[in-house]
């Protein structure tokens, strides 16, 4: 009689090109998928993967049991989903990325609320800056900022976040304000990943190359440097938007200031969203605008999840 044994553990080897990525997204040992692939070829009577130090590929074997084995576990995918169709009550797993600081500050806060209205769900929450493949990796659902690449995801708006040039009033005070994007060659422009900050200039955007004393991958850092003075900063809402409203930064060059960017949700085009993933997607849409990062504690009214 035909079993799912070492089926699933197989295929995720097979996609993901390695035991270990593939036991990281199965949630799974890295000797326990090793045993359960072997077991597999021993049931089969049949080599389905070359093993070498430095290398794993498929044989003739793995290559044709693949191309069946996929369609079966879509297949069954499938069948969950249109299961959960009929369940009043989102539970099981719900799996999610966001990037680190807006996934610390806003998406955490309200999954929290969420879980806590639908005990039933397994949610697991990955906070991470990395572009990850949600379907190799089996994510339901993931949270990205600002411009998106071109893909096969479908993508929902859920909100909104605005990008501000800033400086502390000592910093003015000693170098003085900035009135056109030009005069900023003459300013400590603190840098994040890269060298451009994202401006507009006559209605058209700009990708303006500025330089300075001071390159940092973390906003809370190069917030914390702008507060003590040490240059001028550009750095979405959440970061600063309170020590604007505080007076301990100074907004500038607002009128170079790009459009509002998207905060998305994307997912798979190819799978039907399930209606615990499409509930949580709607609780962030109504939520998140009602953060108001202009009042002094961050993050806004959360709502009970509907």
């Amino acid at each position: 009689m035909p079993t799912w044994q070492g089926v699933s553990e197989f295929v995720s080897v097979a996609e993901l090109g390695s035991f270990t990525r593939a036991a990281r997204a199965l949630d799974l040992s890295v000797a326990q998928v090793s045993r359960e692939v072997t077991r597999l070829e021993q049931r089969l009577h049949v080599q389905l993967l070359y093993r070498t130090t430095r290398q794993l590929t498929l044989t003739e074997s793995g290559q044709l049991y693949l191309q069946h084995c996929r369609q079966l576990l879509d297949g069954l995918d499938e069948a969950e989903r249109a299961l959960s169709l009929h369940q009043a009550v989102p539970q099981g797993r719900l799996k999610l990325t966001a990037p680190v600081a807006y996934g610390e500050s806003h998406i955490a806060p309200l999954i929290t609320a969420f879980l806590q209205q639908y005990p039933a769900l397994d949610i697991q929450l990955n906070l991470t800056n990395q572009v990850l493949d949600l379907v190799a990796e089996g994510y339901d659902l993931a949270i990205r900022l600002g411009h998106l690449a071109e893909s096969s995801l479908v993508a929902r708006r859920l909100a909104s976040r605005r990008q501000h040039v800033c400086a502390a009033p000592a910093y003015l005070q000693r170098h003085g304000l900035p009135n056109s994007l030009s005069e900023l060659d003459g300013h400590n422009c603190l840098l994040g990943s890269n060298d451009f900050w994202h401006l507009q200039e006559g209605g058209k955007r700009r990708l303006l190359r500025v330089k300075g004393s001071l390159r940092c991958n973390s906003g809370h850092a190069l917030t914390h440097a702008a507060l003590q003075g040490v240059g001028i900063v550009q750095l979405p809402d959440y970061y600063v938007a309170r020590h604007l409203h505080s007076g301990a930064l100074v907004e500038l060059l607002t009128a170079y200031r790009e459009p509002d960017e998207g905060i998305w949700a994307l997912y798979p085009h190819n799978r039907q969203l399930s209606p615990k993933v499409r509930m949580l997607v709607d609780y962030l849409a109504e939520c998140l605008p009602a953060f108001n990062p202009l009042l002094p504690a961050a993050g806004g009214q959360i709502l009970p999840a509907r």
